[in-house]
């Protein structure tokens, strides 16, 4: 087993303003042992792709509490193929209605983390998903 820690981006894209949960789940995940970079408030698409090749990270963690995370990660995952980072891993967490999963994971989103899920599994899914 690989000992390089896995490196996240967790993001928040859009006007959405409230950061709380991002700052928690960012603390847990540095907990578990990743290298976590947050990105602050108020990121535009491009600015979040950017920071995610600058900084090399393994994952992108969107943390989205506007309702527009079908349009969000629609324009992420496209900019992620424009930029030829097809084997970039793509997580959506906040307020996600369950009937908005399939959509997310159709339009590339690797896994999503609707509002109360436990860090722990979160946790487990990236380090299962990512690959060192």
């Amino acid at each position: 087993m690989s000992t390089k820690k896995i490196r996240i981006l967790v993001a928040k894209p859009g006007l959405d303003g409230h950061d709380r949960g991002a700052k928690v789940i960012a603390h847990a995940l540095r907990d578990a042992g990743m290298e976590v970079i947050y990105s602050g408030l108020h990121q535009t698409v491009p600015s979040i792709v950017n920071m995610a090749i600058e900084e090399s990270v393994d994952i992108i963690g969107l943390s989205i509490m506007s309702g527009a995370h079908i349009p969000i990660s629609k324009n992420i995952m496209d900019l992620i193929k424009k930029e030829y980072l097809g084997n970039m891993i793509v997580v959506v967490g906040g307020v996600i209605p369950a009937k908005d999963i399939p959509i997310l994971k159709n339009i590339g989103v690797t896994g999503v983390f609707p509002g109360g899920t436990p860090f722990e599994e979160s946790i487990k899914f990236i380090k299962e998903h990512v690959r060192n």
